[in-house]
């Protein structure tokens, strides 16, 4: 773990609230000088920061359907896991894929258009993967909180 001093855990509320800012406006923000900010900031990127991305609206994309998807498989060798998982990270409706504790072996994250694209995708792309056992799929009503801002 890194050891982060209180500019820097700053410099990290900063960006994650908005990526897009220049260093002299992050150097302002924290009371550094320009060169003191930018060197903080590059090893924040070599050893925290692992990307800027844009937050954007699914609905806005048509992306009407969000699911949560758990999963038991068959087997778990390392082979059938490993082919499981890769397998999940080729399919980009699948935001996010977790190896959990408890009653299923993965917990996925899936979006797309439509209950017909959810059925493509669940039983047509993940299922033909192999080796499942069972798949439970809980479908969101309504999101209630996102946070994209991890607390420092």
């Amino acid at each position: 773990m890194i050891e982060l001093d209180k500019v820097d855990r700053l410099i990290l509320e900063i960006v994650q609230l908005n990526g897009r800012l220049t260093n002299a406006e992050i150097a302002s923000r924290v009371s550094l000088s320009a060169p003191a900010s930018w060197k903080r900031l590059k090893r924040l990127e070599d050893e925290v920061i692992e990307g800027y991305h844009a937050q954007l609206n699914r609905k806005a994309l048509g992306l009407d359907v969000f699911a949560f998807i758990s999963i038991t498989l068959d087997t778990h060798s390392e082979e059938a896991m490993d082919h499981f998982e890769r397998g999940i990270n080729e399919l980009p409706s699948v935001l996010a894929c977790h190896n959990v504790s408890g009653k299923y072996d993965y917990l996925l994250q899936v979006v797309v258009k439509s209950m017909d694209e959810f059925h493509i995708l669940a039983m047509h792309k993940i299922r033909r993967l192999g080796n499942i056992k069972e798949m439970y799929t809980g479908f969101s009503l309504k999101e209630i909180k996102r946070c994209p801002i991890l607390p420092i």
